[in-house]
C-alpha cells in the first residue's frame, strides 16, 4: 500500500513551514486570546479555567469536547498534576491531542485496487470542486493517474470549474451536459478510468443540501452504480466540510453518513474563520478520519491534516516550546 506521501525535497519543506505559518495566521481568529490566556498570570483559578471554557465553546469545539477537556484539566488540579498557567497550557495541548491525534488518518491509495474511487460530497460553497482539483494535482504529482468524473450537473459552473482544473493539471475530466444523470456520468468515469489504466477516479456530486432527501438519494443512487461495478466502490467518501459553518457541519455529517458511507473529512476554509474548534467537535461525536485542511486557494493550501501542527497554530505553541517541554 502507498501512504499518500513520499519524501520531501528542499521546496516542499520550505513550503510546509509556510503553510503552518499560514495555518497560524488563519487559526488566529479561532484561538483568539486562546493562546495568550494564560500569559501574565501567576496561579490558576476558577477565572481561569471558566475563560478556557468559554473560549472553546466560542471556537466551536463543541460541548462533548470541551466538557471531557475541562473535566480533564480539572481532575489534574485536584491531583496536583498541574500548578501554574504553563502547566495548564501544556495539560491543555495535550488534551486536545487525545481528541484529534486517533482522527489524523492520511488517504491511503493501495496499489493493487484501480482505478481507486474518491466520490466527494457536500452542500453548495463548502469547496468541493476546489477541493477536487487540489487533490488531483497533489496525487498526480504523487505519481498517480487521475481521472475526474465532473458529476455535479445541475451547475453548469461546476463542471466548467473542474474542466479548468483538469486543464491546468493535464487530467481527464469526463463529463455530459448540464442536468444530465449524474449516475450515468460517473458510471461513464468509472469505465473511462479503467480503460485508461488510470489508478484515480475522483467524482464530484452536486452540492447536495443535507435537508433534500430526494438529492440524498441522488447519492445513493451513485453510490450503487458504482458498486455495479466494482463491489468496494467507492472506496472513499469525502466530505468536504466549510468550517465557518460551524455546529451545522455536525448537522451536514450527520445527514451524509446517513446517506453514503462517509470515511474521510476534508475541513476547508480555516484560514477565515472563528470557528475552526469545530474539527474537535467532529472528531469527538464521529471518529471519522480527517484526510485534509484547507487555509486558502493554492494547490499547496490543502494539506494532510496533521493534528500536532493544527493543535500547536492554534494554540500558539513555537517550536522552541515543544523542545523546552
Amino acid at each position: 500500500m502507498l501512504p499518500f506521501k513520499r519524501n520531501k525535497t528542499a521546496n516542499e519543506t520550505a513550503n510546509e513551514t509556510g503553510f503552518f505559518s499560514k495555518l497560524r495566521a488563519g487559526l488566529k481568529r479561532t484561538g483568539s486570546g486562546l493562546g495568550q490566556l494564560f500569559s501574565g498570570r501567576q496561579s490558576i483559578d476558577a477565572d481561569l479555567l471558566e475563560e478556557l471554557e468559554t473560549h472553546l465553546l466560542m471556537a466551536d469545539v463543541g460541548i462533548e469536547a470541551t466538557t471531557q477537556i475541562i473535566d480533564d484539566l480539572t481532575a489534574r488540579l485536584k491531583r496536583n498534576q498541574i500548578n501554574d498557567p504553563d502547566s495548564l497550557r501544556t495539560a491543555l495541548r495535550e488534551d486536545m491531542l487525545a481528541i484529534l491525534e486517533p482522527v489524523a488518518q492520511p488517504l491511503v491509495i493501495p496499489q493493487q485496487k484501480q482505478p481507486f474511487v474518491i466520490l466527494t460530497v457536500g452542500i453548495n460553497g463548502a469547496g468541493k470542486t476546489t477541493t477536487i482539483g487540489k487533490l488531483a494535482a497533489k496525487l498526480k504529482q504523487d505519481g498517480h493517474r487521475v481521472v475526474l468524473a465532473a458529476g455535479d450537473t445541475f451547475r453548469a459552473a461546476a463542471v466548467e470549474q473542474l474542466k479548468v482544473w483538469g486543464e491546468r493539471t493535464d487530467i481527464p475530466v469526463i463529463s455530459q451536459p448540464t442536468g444530465s444523470d449524474s449516475a450515468s456520468v460517473v458510471f461513464d468515469s468509472h469505465q473511462s478510468a479503467i480503460a485508461r489504466g488510470a489508478d484515480v477516479l475522483i467524482a464530484d456530486t452536486a452540492g447536495r443540501l443535507h435537508t433534500q432527501a430526494n438529492l440524498m438519494d441522488e447519492l445513493r443512487k451513485i453510490a450503487r452504480v458504482l458498486g455495479k461495478q466494482d463491489e468496494n466502490a467507492p472506496h472513499e467518501v469525502l466530505l468536504v466540510l466549510d468550517a465557518g459553518t460551524g455546529q451545522n457541519a455536525l448537522a451536514q455529517a450527520e445527514q451524509f453518513s446517513e446517506a453514503v458511507n462517509v470515511s474521510g473529512f476534508v475541513l476547508t476554509k480555516l484560514d477565515g474563520t472563528a470557528k475552526g474548534g469545530v474539527i474537535f467537535a467532529i472528531a469527538k461525536r464521529f471518529g471519522i478520519p480527517v484526510r485534509f485542511i484547507g487555509i486558502g486557494e493554492g494547490v499547496e493550501d490543502l494539506r494532510t491534516f496533521n493534528a500536532e501542527a493544527f493543535v500547536d497554530a492554534l494554540l500558539d505553541v513555537s517550536a522552541t516550546e515543544k523542545n523546552a517541554s
